[in-house]
């Protein structure tokens, strides 16, 4: 069998094709439209093309001229080269330093991603999310920042002399924390809320209730926003505050709020209060309450932290405080984007409201 003779032909569109010598066409691998097919197709110079592609003034004529060009030869900017040439990634980096059964539970880490992507989507930056959940974990992510792949970073949780943190101050990428690490830098700016003042309202609140015996399960105390929390719930009790009944869980779970009722009861038969210091660790206190027999908030008024989606689940609905989670993710977003811009005005700390919600769970 003779092989057909055949030609190569490249069309506008940049999808190169063989005719063969009996008028069959086939169609090969598909070639990038350049910058030279846009100024072929609208007749004007590279440098016109290039000044559109970048931003840059040229008259309203040539831009049109250019852009119906793109169009024509099916233009696909080639992004990974012109960041590579800027040195920038158009990626922010978003660490949750949570193990990965309290990211999957805690809605409020997802809300404060959902809030900080909707601003990096506007300004044309890819989130990435950063999973730490072992010491490995942590090398791992640690060789990624310091590897260029990101523009910046978001970190949620940080715990007190994280191996994050003092990385971030040394390598000086662009950054925000969620809470305010005790060996976080001034140079690091944060958001959150006030946890030592919102802790110390609620808890106010449930002692206007008459309750005699209250305490507390207190989970995170390796992180600012634990710490904190107990801080407040100290405060408001003043003399009344009985360090036997507080019970230190490790995390911010309804597994911690399970485990730190059983260990409350068992100090103290005669409990009625109960600050747990997030909504997941409420929703857990409150199954064991009920396992028990005890009535919510009749025998034993409970309150909790976050105004989550837990907090409608529970059974009464929980008195809790409101966290912002969303607006918290935004603000963080912005700062970081403003950090990577340049911008030397970037505050150093945003503290957002946090009311007390109440509900009849006390």
């Amino acid at each position: 069998m003779c092989e057909r003779a055949h030609t190569l032909a490249t069309g506008l569109g940049g999808v190169n094709s063989v005719v063969y010598s009996d008028g069959v066409t086939t169609s090969g691998a598909p070639r990038r439209s350049t910058v030279k097919d846009i100024a072929a197709a609208a007749g004007v110079s590279r440098g016109t093309v290039n000044r559109v592609l970048n931003g840059g003034y040229v008259s309203p004529e040539a831009r049109a001229a250019i852009q119906a060009a793109i169009a024509e030869v099916g233009y696909v900017p080639n992004t990974a080269a012109r960041n590579l040439k800027r040195r920038r990634s158009e990626a922010v980096g978003f660490l949750a330093l949570e193990p990965h059964t309290v990211l999957l539970e805690d809605p409020n880490i997802g809300a404060i991603m959902l809030g900080a992507n909707a601003v990096l989507s506007l300004a044309g930056y890819q989130m990435v999310s950063l999973v730490i959940d072992s010491d490995r974990d942590t090398e791992r992510v640690a060789r990624y920042l310091s590897g260029g792949f990101v523009d910046g970073a978001i970190i949620v949780s940080a715990r007190a002399y994280d191996p994050i943190t003092t990385l971030i101050g040394q390598i000086g990428l662009p950054a925000v924390f969620v809470g305010h690490p005790p060996d976080l830098t001034n140079a690091i700016p944060f958001v959150g809320i006030d946890n030592v003042g919102s802790a110390r309202a609620i808890t106010q609140r449930l002692m206007a209730t008459d309750r005699r015996r209250i305490g507390m399960i207190a989970p995170a105390l390796n992180r600012d926003s634990g710490v904190d929390r107990l801080t407040g719930f100290r405060e408001a009790l003043g003399d009344r505050f009985d360090p036997a009944l507080v019970a230190e869980v490790p995390h911010y779970d309804y597994a911690g709020g399970v485990a730190g009722m059983r260990t409350l009861l068992d100090r103290e038969p005669a409990l009625d209060g109960v600050f747990a210091a997030s909504d997941a660790v409420a929703a857990g206190a409150m199954q064991v309450l009920r396992e028990a027999g005890r009535d919510v908030p009749g025998d034993v008024g409970v309150v909790g932290f976050d105004d989550s989606s837990w907090a409608d689940r529970t059974q009464p609905p929980l008195s809790t405080v409101h966290q912002p989670a969303r607006e918290i993710g935004r603000r963080a977003a912005e700062l970081v984007h403003r950090q990577i811009l340049g911008d030397e005005d970037v505050p150093g700390s945003v503290l957002l409201p946090s009311p007390v919600v109440w509900r009849h769970s006390a």
